[in-house]
């Protein structure tokens, strides 16, 4: 058997020698195959390639799908705590309000209280100075307004009078005076000498503080107003 293909093998290379034609069809063939075997090799090559990327891709869509969800749950969580916050900063500015409307209420309170708590006790007070002191006999005042005079509306109308052999003082006794005040003792006192037909020697207001705008109206009107005594 080895006498015929080396017979084979001699032929062939003979016709490699001396067909041109079939040496270009034989090298033409080895060319081929080579070719395809490269071929395959990078159809392979490209295979492995796109396995790669599709799978690049996948982990790709996995990391973004999860930092989509991280942020989701990221914003949920600010808007959460945002409303949180916004919802103590409402409660706190209503109690804020309570509490400065509770203070408000108290010091009103406190200075209403303190005002006629003292304008009470001053008045007992001069009222026993005065008496022991000068003479005079300090009474309460009261009379019914019916005609509205003093205060644009009926109503009772108080004033203290210090009253001796030689004169009749008018007084009024109050926390803080201010120029409204000033004209209100002004109607009383008219009021009284309407109603007595006495005329005062004195209008007197005692007060620890006084407007100036009130001192300057005093003194128009004839008033002596006096913040100690």
């Amino acid at each position: 058997m080895d006498a015929p293909k080396n017979l084979l093998k001699r032929r062939i290379l003979e016709l490699l020698k001396e067909d041109e034609e079939f040496r270009l069809a034989v090298a033409g063939l080895i060319g081929l195959e080579e070719v395809l075997r490269g071929l395959s090799a990078a159809q392979r090559e490209l295979a492995r390639l796109r396995e790669d990327m599709v799978e690049g891709f996948r982990r790709h869509d996995q990391e973004l799908a999860r930092l989509r969800e991280d942020m989701a749950k990221g914003f949920e969580r600010h808007d959460q705590e945002l409303a949180k916050l916004w919802s103590e900063l409402a409660k706190l500015r209503e109690d804020m309000a309570k509490g400065f409307e509770l203070v408000n209420r108290q010091i009103s309170a406190l200075g209403a209280r303190w005002g006629i708590m003292s304008e009470a006790a001053f008045r007992r007070g001069l009222k026993e100075v005065l008496e022991r002191s000068f003479n005079v006999k300090v009474e309460r005042w009261r009379e019914f307004d019916s005609e509205g005079y003093v205060f644009r509306r009926p109503s009772e109308v108080e004033i203290d009078v210090a009253v001796s052999d030689e004169q009749n003082m008018l007084i009024e006794v109050s926390s803080h005076v201010k120029r409204s005040d000033v004209y209100v003792f002004k109607s009383k006192c008219e009021f009284y000498i309407r109603k007595t037909g006495k005329i005062p020697s004195r209008l007197i207001m005692i007060t620890p503080y006084a407007d100036d705008d009130a001192v300057d109206a005093a003194k128009e009107l004839g008033i002596e107003i006096y913040t100690s005594v």
